[in-house]
């Protein structure tokens, strides 16, 4: 999100886009919105933009003719003594969009930016200093282009920095001490640069530093012995520099270190014991001159490589590196080895079928093996130059066990007198040929070949056979995995990656090969599930969840398989418009056209908007003239428009204050929440309010269509709801006389868990209301149920850059008594569930007409008793008039499991709404059409003119997303 005064923000954003070489017009179809609204009278601040400037605009908007459906984050901003207008940005993901050019400096004056991303692009120059003054930055992912000049001192200013990404470029001159005060920086990736110099031994005091990638770079001087003391530190890849002396002894007592590699480092001396690392998987330290023995170290069970290769290591191979259950590769060729190799390496373990153990030991002075000469078929023993004292007998019966390529003796002794029999073993080392790993997949062999649409192919893994799907493609590459044989790792990664994106393992499906590095680089294929009709593609929801998952590191990072990056999301033709990319077609495509246009009307706006700021400022001074006792007057006479006689009537009362109808000059009638002197909500829940809402937009949530505060004047402006809320129809009031149906009691239920269930799960970040109750679920004209009064609510935890989620967000217990989760009011602990408990009390009433607390009684306890005692439709409201018993006994259900006391019983909104709609289904098909064709005034029943085709349910949607997002221009009500 960027924020700017207007003083500052046309000028910086033209700049920006000036600085970047875009040859595909991708700037034009979008990656920044702005929008420009308007101040009136003292703080109040429209909803609707007064001007959109869209230099780089529109890369998450699916609506074509307006600017207004793009998905943005909302953030209230009072006026200030220099502008009168208000500015809103936000970045979008710039990754591989083919742009060259530089990294403006005007990027300093984007002071609320949270995420820098362009990565793999052909951006040239240097990172420019004034970047370290954007202190909200979180991640800086500049990897991937062409970066050059040295690193600035300033980003070590950055106080909330997570993530810099700046590995494959030509970023050069040294690590500055000054990054040894991003305090919150969990991974350093300056890999493949051409860094020089020594690292600071100052990064030792980098708390929460979880990977430190510097390989292939020029570094140089001692390794810091200081770098033991990062108590977080899991991964320390320092591959391909050139350090002097050797590797310090402390770094044996980095007890959370799962990889180390140091691999052609130029390093000398011994190598340190490394027994006390508990969970080490990965050693690599090959290529250097190490010299003595190895060490008698025990290493831990999760040890899956070790590579001493290239080295100057004498004495013999430790007996400890025998029994290791988890060994891949044991690599020590070109050394000086002596003794002979222990079968119980392979011996005492048990291989299943995609385990394969790489014995590496030519060119030493070993004499033979000791123990068993049965070599398992997983298990391939190279060994050249390798057994210099065994007979031609035992040669040939130990080669006799394995085949030509797994073994080559070329060099021995025993190969200089050939014979017929031993010929096939003595062959040129280039007959030596890897295992070579291929991905598992399921067959479609049998599918008829051809018959998919275009852009749709088989989904291999899918249980409905020769099913057709448009799948996503993914380029993924892990930075540095913890193993050297994936073919044993590829069922946990594909449980691992498939839980952190919520799919079924099904859905994926994967080609892989390995990079120099190494590094394991994926071609993903998510395919949607099938559910029944038009289920062949994901919808618009689930792709940007799935792609904001890879591009905001919410996948968290596992040990074995260490960070990852995201190379490429490739959108095929089913899904283009969900994210709008660049046409590859010849001639200037719709994207580049209409930038022409916008380009042209940006002008324009801009030259107004100067023109009105100079008018605006010169006015200032009368508007600031303006009194409360003005305000008031006003706010009365809109009133009174709606109300003659009555102006100080109110439409409904609440916590906060009275509610107020009223209507604009356009006819567009509004509900006014006006704050009273005294209120419980104060200034943070009047502002909570404004921002959730102003960025919210559902069929099942209220819209906020503006708001103005002035000299402790609060008011919020809402869409007008005629119906009122669901508790004066649960009462059956003066005004409304007539009981609702269950048809329409369970259409309510539906409406607003689906609102709740886009809280959850599409909001972004996602928010726990905190506050459903019945009063708080208004109704329209057409018995909508809509979710109101957000005054309460608070952003749901979301998966820090290690993926770890916070299971609940800890705050003062606040809400309503009779909807309050009794665990949430005991531990203080809020999560999605205590929404689920609430929501279930909701049910309970629209089932019973009751209140949550009734004389001491609560509602909760009451049912249960009835539901156990087989007493349940003693409870049942009766205004109700006849209903399905089958269909009221699964609500029933649904509500008590909703309300239960232990969190984890509780339904998440997915489920709640899945079961909703089951139930809808079960309805009989006369009462649903009957009520979906009513429209109710004021309590009165007014027959539509509804089609006798009307369908059963138009209110249940085809997948259970949540997604019902409305947008439009909205009024405003500064005048």
């Amino acid at each position: 999100m960027i924020i700017l005064s207007n003083k500052y923000a046309v000028t910086a954003l033209q700049v920006i886009r000036r600085s970047f070489d875009d040859p595909d017009n991708s700037l034009v179809t979008g990656t920044v919105e702005i929008r420009v609204y308007r101040i009136g009278l003292g703080s109040c601040v429209s909803t609707k933009p007064w001007m959109i400037t869209t230099f780089m605009c529109g890369n998450l908007c699916n609506n074509k003719k307006s600017f207004s459906s793009c998905h943005m984050k909302s953030t209230v901003v009072n006026s200030d003594s220099d502008s009168d207008h208000v500015l809103l940005s936000r970045f979008r993901q710039l990754l591989n969009l083919k742009l060259g050019g530089t990294l403006s400096p005007d990027l300093a004056r984007l002071s609320y930016m949270e995420i820098l991303d362009v990565m793999w692009n052909k951006v040239t120059g240097s990172i420019p200093k004034e970047i370290g003054e954007l202190a909200n930055l979180r991640l800086l992912l500049l990897n991937g282009n062409q970066l050059t000049g040295s690193l600035p001192e300033e980003i070590g200013n950055l106080p909330n920095l997570d993530r810099i990404q700046i590995d494959q470029n030509f970023i050069s001159g040294p690590i500055p001490r000054s990054f040894a005060n991003l305090n919150k920086t969990k991974h350093f990736h300056m890999n493949n640069n051409s860094l020089s110099g020594q690292i600071p031994p100052e990064l030792s005091r980098l708390p929460d530093l979880v990977h430190l990638l510097l390989d292939n770079n020029n570094l140089s001087g001692y390794l810091p012995p200081e770098l033991s003391e990062l108590p977080r530190l899991l991964i320390l890849q320092l591959d391909n520099n050139h350090f002097d002396g050797g590797i310090p002894p402390s770094y044996g007592n980095m007890v959370r270190l799962l990889k180390l590699s140091l691999r052609n480092c130029s390093l000398q001396g011994p190598i340190p014991n490394l027994s006390r690392i508990p969970r080490l998987a990965y050693i690599d330290l090959s290529n250097n001159n190490l010299n003595g023995s190895i060490p008698a170290m025990n290493l831990s069970n999760e040890i899956t490589t070790i590579d001493l290769s290239r080295n100057q290591l004498t004495g013999t191979i430790p007996p400890s590196f025998s029994g290791l259950p988890n060994l891949q590769r044991l690599s020590l060729f070109n050394n000086s080895l002596s003794g002979t190799v222990s079968s119980s390496i392979w011996q005492n373990r048990t291989f299943n079928s995609t385990e394969e153990l790489t014995l590496d030991m030519e060119n030493n002075r070993l004499s033979g093996i000791s123990g068993s000469i049965d070599v398992p078929p997983n298990v391939t023993l190279r060994s050249a130059n390798f057994l210099a004292t065994l007979s031609s007998t035992k040669i040939f019966i130990l080669c006799g066990l394995g085949s030509a390529e797994k073994l080559s003796l070329q060099g021995n002794p025993a190969c200089s007198n050939v014979n017929a029999s031993m010929s096939d073993f003595c062959s040129s080392s280039s007959a030596l040929v890897s295992h070579l790993q291929s991905t598992p997949s399921n067959s479609t062999d049998d599918c008829p070949p051809q018959s998919c649409p275009t852009f749709y192919e088989y989904a291999p893994g899918s249980p409905l056979r020769c099913f057709c799907a448009a799948p996503l493609l993914i380029g993924y590459r892990l930075k540095s995995p913890g193993f050297s044989d994936f073919l044993a790792y590829f069922y946990p990664f594909e449980v691992y990656l498939t839980t952190g994106l919520e799919i079924k393992r099904f859905q994926l499906d994967l080609e892989y090969e390995w990079e120099k590095g190494p590094r394991l680089r994926m071609s993903l294929k998510i395919f949607p599930e099938y559910t029944g009709n038009n289920s062949n593609t994901f919808n618009r929801s689930e792709v940007l969840r799935i792609r904001s998952l890879f591009t905001q590191w919410e996948i968290p990072d596992s040990p074995i398989f260490g960070p990852y990056e995201l190379l490429d999301f490739t959108l095929l033709e089913p899904y283009r418009e969900f994210i709008p990319t660049t046409s590859s077609s010849s001639g200037i495509s719709k994207g580049a056209v209409a930038g022409i246009v916008i380009g042209a009307i940006v002008g324009a706006v801009l030259l107004s908007a100067f023109v009105s700021l100079y008018i605006l400022r010169l006015n200032r001074n009368k508007y600031r003239a303006v009194s409360r006792k003005r305000h008031r007057e006003n706010f009365k006479k809109m009133e009174t428009k709606e109300h003659p006689g009555k102006p100080s009537s109110g439409h409904g009362q609440g916590g906060y204050g009275k509610v107020y109808k009223g209507v604009f000059t356009d006819g567009t009638v509004v509900a006014i929440k006006r704050a009273q002197e005294g209120s419980l909500q104060g200034e943070k829940e009047f502002l909570t309010e404004i921002e959730l809402l102003s960025r919210l937009h559902h069929r099942n949530l209220v819209s906020l269509l503006g708001f103005c505060d002035e000299e402790g004047e609060q008011m919020l402006v809402y869409e007008f709801m005629s119906n009122g809320t669901l508790r004066d129809h649960l009462s059956v009031t003066e005004k409304y006389k007539e009981s609702f149906s269950f048809a329409t009691r369970l259409r309510i239920a539906l409406g607003s868990s689906k609102g709740i269930l886009y809280l959850h799960t599409e909001a972004n970040p996602p928010i726990f209301h905190r506050d459903i109750k019945a009063t708080n679920i208004l109704l329209d004209s057409r018995l909508v149920a809509k979710v109101a009064d957000f005054g309460l609510s608070r952003l749901a935890p979301v998966a820090d850059l290690e993926g770890v989620v916070p299971g609940h967000v800890s705050t003062v217990v606040k809400g309503t008594p009779g909807y309050l989760d009794p665990e949430y009011f005991l531990t203080h602990k809020l999560t999605d569930k205590s929404d689920v408990y609430s929501l279930g009390v909701v049910f309970l009433e629209l089932l019973t007409g009751m209140h949550p607390i009734t004389h001491g009684k609560n509602i909760v306890r009451e049912v249960n008793i009835a539901y156990r005692s087989g007493m349940i439709f003693s409870v049942i409201d009766a205004k109700m008039g006849s209903y399905p018993s089958e269909c009221v006994e699964k609500f029933v259900t649904l509500a008590l499991k909703c309300c239960k006391e232990d969190t984890d019983e509780r339904p998440s909104m997915v489920e709640v709404v899945r079961e909703l709609e089951n139930i809808w289904h079960m309805m009989p098909e006369s009462e649903s059409r009957t009520h979906d064709s009513m429209d109710i005034e004021h309590g009165k029943n007014v027959s539509s003119q509804t089609s006798s085709s009307t369908t059963k349910n138009p209110y249940v949607s085809s997948d259970i997303s949540g997604s019902d997002l409305v947008s439009g221009v909205v009024p405003t009500i500064c005048t």
